[in-house]
């Protein structure tokens, strides 16, 4: 059961804009074989009823011609003469009994027509059928000429009806395939239609999720969208209202934990110039103290810039930066030494950065990678048409697939981060990087090493730079 489940989970959906489109197809479709079907019928009972009609008419005319040109004294051979004087209908044959002898076309015989209708005819009723007469449709009329022991009878050829009901078929199948495709287009435009206040909501829902959250529905002088237009700025002021809120009241505990950290940070520090004066444990307790109170300091500084993102107060001072030069000073500002740094821009390239955040960007993955990576192992710059992307590689055991996204999240170690070093630090630092790329317009991943050596590979990208010192200097 759980297999079916599953693999009916794995099909593919077909999208509502399909489904309303396949749905007028397919009620364009039904419309036009109903209405072909109807016409058929009609078409051929009123084409058959019209040819029957006719030859009717003609072989009664025909038979009484015939019996007033006949008298007693009219042999065989001279049925042939006035048998040409007679009306022929187009497809048409005509057969004479006159006494014991048969008038008869070259194609047919006697025994070609139905034997129920030569009896009723030799019984000296008239009568009129279908039937196959020298393998086609024809009908066939007899009437009796008692006067003069005689018969006349009348076949014409339904053939020509078929073709005319052949040729309507064709049209009226390319008329249902013109209709089907018209329903589908119809259903298109409908479906765009219909469906175009649904994607301003997924736009105002991908705004509001970029940190827009200001964005508001447009009310469209409509009962039922309007209803909508109203729920979903009631949701979006509300979730505004309390990210706002928690934002305001993660500030201001900040805010208020500043004073009390900066008392304790000049009373470690005094204790810190009198180390000498206290024993071994007492030095042993005030380095833990210390480790502690620079630790929470960071956390109150990435907690009131983590406010400042979630109230939209965040902003970017953007310059220019030659990035070669800047990650050498940040692995200084690191006190990372030896780490190869893979440029094949020669120290040419320059992009537009905010140079603060994009020093808290690589000292956090740098920082990053030595506390839970086993070091950083070297940092690449690359760069084609419309992005710059920086590389930074670790020796670690790498991040597993499963965890790739949730170590961007706030307050997440993953969770290996146990079992990888003491100081796993608040769980922010990579969140911070995460919002600090998004600030830039950029985006951040991690993917595994393309060496194939162990560690994981955290790829900054940001949008290409608009001019560089020298554009030759590519690698």
């Amino acid at each position: 059961m759980t297999d079916a489940l599953q693999h009916r989970d794995d099909r593919p959906a077909v999208g509502l804009r399909a489904r309303i489109s396949l749905l007028f197809a397919f009620g364009a479709l039904v419309v036009s074989v109903v209405l072909a079907g109807v016409t058929l019928v009609f078409a051929r009972g009123q084409l058959v009823e019209n040819r029957e009609e006719s030859a009717a008419v003609i072989a009664v005319s025909n038979a009484v011609r015939l019996n007033n040109q006949l008298t007693p004294d009219t042999t065989f051979e001279d049925l042939p003469t006035i048998i040409d004087s007679l009306t022929s209908l187009e497809g048409s044959q005509s057969l004479v009994r006159l006494r014991e002898e048969w008038l008869l076309p070259p194609e047919l015989g006697r025994g070609d027509l139905p034997g129920v209708l030569a009896a009723q005819v030799e019984a000296g009723e008239p009568g009129q059928l279908r039937a196959i007469v020298g393998g086609r449709p024809q009908v066939v009329i007899g009437l009796p000429l008692p006067a003069f022991d005689a018969a006349y009878f009348e076949i014409v050829d339904l053939e020509g009806v078929n073709d005319t009901l052949g040729s309507i078929r064709i049209i009226l199948l390319s008329t249902g395939a013109a209709t089907t495709l018209l329903g589908a287009a119809i259903g298109a435009w409908a479906s765009r239609r219909a469906l175009r206040p649904l994607r301003r909501v997924r736009s105002a829902a991908e705004a509001i999720a970029g940190g827009r959250l200001d964005t508001r529905l447009e009310r469209q002088a409509d009962p039922d969208l309007d209803a909508l237009a109203d729920s979903f700025n009631g949701m979006a002021a509300a979730l505004e209202a309390r990210i706002r809120r928690d934002a305001r009241f993660a500030s201001e505990v900040s805010h208020e934990l500043r004073s009390p950290l900066m008392t304790l940070t000049t009373s470690v520090g005094v204790l810190e110039a009198r180390r000498d004066q206290f024993s071994e444990r007492s030095r042993t307790a005030l380095d833990l103290l210390s480790q502690d109170l620079a630790r929470f300091s960071r956390l109150v500084e990435d907690l009131l810039e983590i406010s400042r993102f979630d109230a939209g107060a965040a902003s970017l001072e953007v310059t220019d930066l030659n990035l070669a030069d800047f990650i050498d000073a940040t692995l200084r500002a690191t006190h990372l030494v030896g780490v190869p740094v893979v440029d094949p821009f020669h120290g040419r390239l320059v992009i537009e950065a905010d140079k603060r955040r994009m020093a808290r960007v690589m000292s956090n993955l740098f920082v990053n990678a030595t506390r839970h990576g086993g070091g950083v192992a070297g940092v690449v710059i690359e760069a084609d048409a419309g992005t710059v992307r920086i590389a930074v590689e670790d020796d670690g055991p790498g991040v597993p697939a499963n965890e790739r996204n949730q170590v961007f999240d706030r307050f997440s170690r993953g969770a290996s981060a146990g079992r990888r070093g003491g100081d796993s630090g608040a769980g922010l630092g990579l969140s911070l990087v995460w919002e600090d790329v998004r600030l830039h317009g950029g985006r951040v991943w991690i993917e595994d090493r393309p060496s194939g050596a162990p560690g994981a590979r955290f790829v900054v990208e940001l949008p290409q730079p608009e001019s560089m010192d020298d554009e030759e200097g590519r690698g």
